[in-house]
């Protein structure tokens, strides 16, 4: 486990650089492009992996957006070969953006009601 914390830690400093740049489109673009990776043995490898993020997400010195986590979460899964996307959403009133990771249509790093709260702007 401390060893996807671990990883889950570099790839949230890694999303932090392009956050602090302004960069939202080469993030998005990482996301979307991240190539799936081997499959893992262990079958809760997504509740092991949004564990880990959540892990590292404490002890990151800052605060963690969401966009930045759903970014991390999204490419650590795909890189044990989970189907992940990252969700992008908002809602009118009062006005919110905010991303999320599903699974098969399956909210797995948030609350399970964001597509209730959030209209779907894109995935990737």
């Amino acid at each position: 486990m401390s060893f996807l914390v671990l990883r889950a830690y570099l790839k949230l400093i890694y999303f932090d650089v392009y956050m602090a740049r302004g960069n939202f489109a080469a993030l998005y673009q990482k996301v979307r492009d991240y190539p799936l990776g081997t499959p893992v043995g262990f079958p809760d490898v997504t509740e092991r992996i949004c564990g880990a993020v959540d892990m590292a997400c404490i002890w990151y010195w800052k605060e963690v957006l969401c966009l930045q986590r759903s970014a991390a979460t999204t490419c650590l899964l795909k890189q044990y070969r989970v189907p992940a996307q990252m969700m992008i959403g908002a809602q009118q009133m009062p006005f919110k953006a905010h991303a999320w990771v599903e699974v098969d249509g399956r909210v797995v790093n948030d609350k399970p009601y964001m597509r209730e709260m959030y209209a779907v702007l894109d995935q990737c």
